[in-house]
């Protein structure tokens, strides 16, 4: 096998193997090597490009378990004012759609405008307001002269039905923010709050100057480098782009055509994540709990390819159907998956309400990592209800003990 120290030479062909492609996926997320503490939340989020948001709330929200993961206890505090503006600090991040709903570092805010010139050429959202120009204009001379502002205190984020019964201000200020008049600069209870971009965008970052291509281009590079090796699907869904998007553009990215073993697909490595691998560098593993929607693994047919481990979240599954549990956290340790905990909090006690370990070398760091997050959100107690090997449970519970 070639590895990528000794694939050199014009038209020579990048040859990796299966751990080498899971390092470089690792060390491209920041979870393998020391972190970059200096750097902190904000280098995280540069490093990702994208960190999703999601309303669920279990041990923490995820995009502050996505920092946790790679920093350790990071205060939760500090993740908020890192992601967000600190006016009158210039904006920090910002929020919009990527892989899905994600906060994206500001410096990034120019790269979407080929998806902010897609909403504006379809010209409507899926939901349709009443009065466009009227409603529209409303939301900007309320923004212009009272500032940032939640959908309340616009007049109102619902009709008064079901949640989709959208009010037409809300209508509106959403209109605004696909289309990129108006950003989303924080969240505030988990209310996104508006302001005028004008305003909240820095003046060097505030055009739509790119071309589509241009964009795109720089994001498949982005996505490449935040993932280590990736094959087109990878590239594609990392912030949610078209398969023949990622086509026309990848030639041009940087990024070193390889061949993974055990990979049915062909793949592509950032040049910067190939030198580290052949250099060797960064053989501390992190033992963590991973949000479902970490981008290490949000990707499930990727972090199947790489890990050999199959997730999926079963928050929307019936309880009786779950198998693993409501919002079952996977357990990275020595750069393997290893297994995954359901928690809960009652008081000052986690509850790890559902484990399951692959085999005995799982149970220390399994112990480990339940106990760093009951630390982390001030729990002073673990307890576990179930396990899927009783065995494992009692050695689990010796361990946390």
């Amino acid at each position: 096998m070639t590895t990528a120290a000794a694939a050199k030479g014009p038209g020579a062909t990048v040859r990796l193997s299966a751990d080498e492609a899971r390092r470089m996926a690792l060390r491209a997320q920041g979870l393998l090597g020391a972190p970059d503490r200096r750097a902190g939340v904000r280098g995280v989020l540069r490093r990702l490009g994208a960190v999703q948001l999601d309303t669920i709330s279990v041990l923490a929200r995820s995009h502050e378990l996505v920092p946790y993961a790679r920093l350790g206890a990071v205060g939760r505090t500090a993740v908020e004012r890192a992601y967000w503006a600190g006016a009158p600090q210039p904006a920090h991040g910002f929020e919009y759609w990527s892989h899905a709903a994600c906060v994206l570092p500001i410096e990034e805010w120019p790269l979407f405008a080929f998806r902010r010139r897609a909403f504006r050429a379809r010209g409507h959202r899926w939901h349709v307001m009443a009065e466009p120009e009227r409603s529209c204009a409303a939301v900007r001379d309320r923004l212009r002269s009272e500032g940032p502002l939640t959908a309340t205190e616009l007049g109102g984020a619902k009709n008064g039905g079901p949640w989709w019964d959208w009010s037409e201000t809300k209508i509106a200020v959403e209109w605004l923010l696909d289309t990129g008049e108006v950003v989303c600069t924080e969240r505030r209870g988990w209310k996104r709050v508006y302001d005028l971009a004008e305003r909240a965008v820095p003046d060097a970052l505030l055009h739509d100057d790119l071309d589509d291509a241009a964009c795109i281009r720089r994001l498949v590079t982005q996505a490449g480098a935040a993932m280590g090796v990736a094959t087109r699907a990878d590239l594609a869904d990392y912030h949610r782009l078209k398969g023949e998007q990622v086509d026309a553009v990848v030639a041009e990215t940087g990024l070193v055509p390889v061949e993974v073993a055990g990979w049915s697909r062909p793949a592509w490595a950032d040049p910067e994540a190939l030198a580290e691998e052949s250099a060797a560098k960064g053989r501390r593993h992190r033992t963590t709990l991973l949000s479902p929607f970490d981008s290490l693994v949000w990707d499930r047919p990727r972090t199947e390819r790489i890990f050999g481990f199959t997730h999926r979240l079963e928050a929307y599954v019936p309880r009786a159907k779950r198998v693993h549990g409501y919002f079952a956290m996977p357990l990275l340790a020595g750069g393997r998956l290893m297994g995954r905990v359901d928690p809960a909090r009652e008081g000052r006690t986690l509850v790890a309400r559902q484990v399951s370990l692959d085999g005995a070398a799982a149970v220390p760091p399994m112990a480990r990592a339940l106990r760093e997050a009951a630390e982390w959100v001030g729990c002073d107690a673990v307890r576990v209800e179930r396990c899927d090997d009783a065995g494992l449970a009692k050695a689990l519970t010796k361990a946390l003990d």
